[in-house]
Formats: C-alpha cells, sequence, structure tokens
C-alpha cells in the first residue's frame, strides 16, 4: 500500500488481558491519516473504576482530560468501527492486538513493515532512536512522527 496516497488508521491498544474473553480493552489511541496528513484522532479508555490492574491504571495515568471515559469494552470498540470506516489498519502486530480486532474485517498490517523495524519488547526505543524521536505516552503519535519520516 502506498501511504503518501491512501487513507488509513494507525492505532494502539491497552489491555486488560490478551485474550478479549477474560479482559477489557483499557485504552485505544488511533490516527487516522490521508497521505501524511493527520485527518482525525481517537482516544477512548474504559472508566478507571472497571480496571482493576494497579499497573495498568498507573500506566494510563496521564492527560486524563483528553479521553473519552466509557463503561465498556464493546461501547469503545463499538465507536471504534464507526471511526475506522472501510479504512486499512496498520497496527502494533502482536497477538492481544490482533485478538481484539477479530470481528473487524478491515485490512490489517504491521505498521512496523512501512518502518523497517521487527516487533519486540524494544521495538519504541529503536523506532526512537532511529528516527530521533522523544519519548512519549501515545505510541501512536511516535509511530505517525515515525512514518512522516519514512516517506
Amino acid at each position: 500500500m502506498d501511504l503518501n496516497k491512501k487513507k488509513y488508521i494507525i492505532l494502539e491498544i491497552v489491555p486488560t488481558a490478551v485474550n478479549p474473553e477474560v479482559g477489557d480493552i483499557a485504552q485505544l489511541s488511533a490516527l487516522k491519516i490521508n497521505g501524511i496528513k493527520l485527518v482525525d484522532r481517537f482516544d477512548y479508555r474504559l472508566d478507571k473504576k472497571k480496571i482493576k490492574i494497579p499497573e495498568i491504571l498507573r500506566m494510563l495515568d496521564y492527560d486524563n482530560e483528553s479521553f473519552k471515559y466509557v463503561k465498556t469494552s464493546k461501547t469503545i470498540m463499538n465507536h471504534f468501527k464507526k471511526f475506522i470506516e472501510d479504512l486499512p489498519l496498520l497496527i502494533i502486530d502482536n497477538e492481544y492486538t490482533r485478538n481484539y480486532l477479530s470481528d473487524i474485517e478491515n485490512k490489517k498490517e504491521s505498521v512496523f513493515k512501512y518502518l523497517g523495524l521487527d516487533v519486540d519488547d524494544e521495538v519504541f526505543d529503536r523506532l526512537m532512536n532511529k528516527y530521533g524521536l522523544e519519548p512519549s505516552n501515545y505510541l501512536v503519535d511516535l509511530l505517525y512522527e515515525a512514518l512522516i519520516k519514512e516517506l
């Protein structure tokens, strides 16, 4: 896919478990991109009272006013499906992302394919080093900045 000429979505899911049958989406952030132009953003979180894992609560304790809070993962996904339309999804290709997106029929590709990086625990450190990026709580923003530099 030629990203310079397409509309697409970059996304990041923060789950409470690898399997959506036993976990929830704690946070879903996504960017709608046209070429390299940001068109819209999607920042949803599960109501913090619903998250029972202290590490995840600490991890998500930033920019609280920038997120829309909802009561269920199903609500997040319903809004997300409307946001993405039929656009291709550039994903952080790991097991839990694929699991939580299994009901979505949109084309899915690893965003790292376009950045020449393999997914592992250190991929965002390598991404920031490769593109000279500053750390950010928003992984989708780092991915977007890297794509701009790559394209």
